[in-house]
């Protein structure tokens, strides 16, 4: 007999998961609790990350996304190109994705990897707290290290 025979449904019934949970030792009735970043964490990092590029003269616009890539924060500083507008948040949506600094994929391609030249952003920069990636900072307008750097200073002010 399976487990819908003999019973109901109709429309939106649900259906009673609730005597299959736990069914297995391994499972666990608890979720995992998940840290995000919420607009004062963004404010401070776009702040921390504003300051830098100020401070050494540079034009550049700064993206900030969650976890799952979605853009947070993105401001064009004086002076920088339109188009950087359209390369920091493909930089941080690319780092948030793949939980780590984009540039790895820039070294894969080096190396041979030639399947990874249509990833969209390098050098952009993920924000892990504890170990876990709640985001990312992409930053475009100067040099791919100097990007890079202006990303690590605003995570700093976490």
């Amino acid at each position: 007999m399976t487990m819908l025979q003999g019973q109901k449904y109709r429309g939106n019934s649900r259906l009673p998961l609730d005597r299959y949970i736990g069914a297995y030792p391994s499972e666990s009735k608890t979720m995992k609790q998940q840290i995000q970043l919420e607009l004062a964490d963004v404010k401070r990092i776009a702040a921390a990350a504003e300051a830098h590029a100020i401070g050494k003269g540079w034009a550049v616009s700064i993206a900030i996304v969650d976890a799952g890539g979605h853009l947070l924060w993105l401001q064009r500083l004086d002076g920088a190109s339109p188009s950087t507008a359209m390369f920091a948040p493909a930089k941080a949506h690319t780092s948030a994705l793949g939980r780590r600094e984009s540039k790895i994929y820039e070294d894969m391609i080096n190396g041979g990897r030639q399947s990874f030249l249509s990833v969209p952003g390098m050098h952009g920069v993920p924000i892990l707290v504890d170990g876990q990636c709640v985001g990312a900072v992409g930053v475009s307008g100067v040099k791919s290290s100097e990007d890079a750097e202006i990303a690590r200073a605003g995570i700093a002010a976490l």
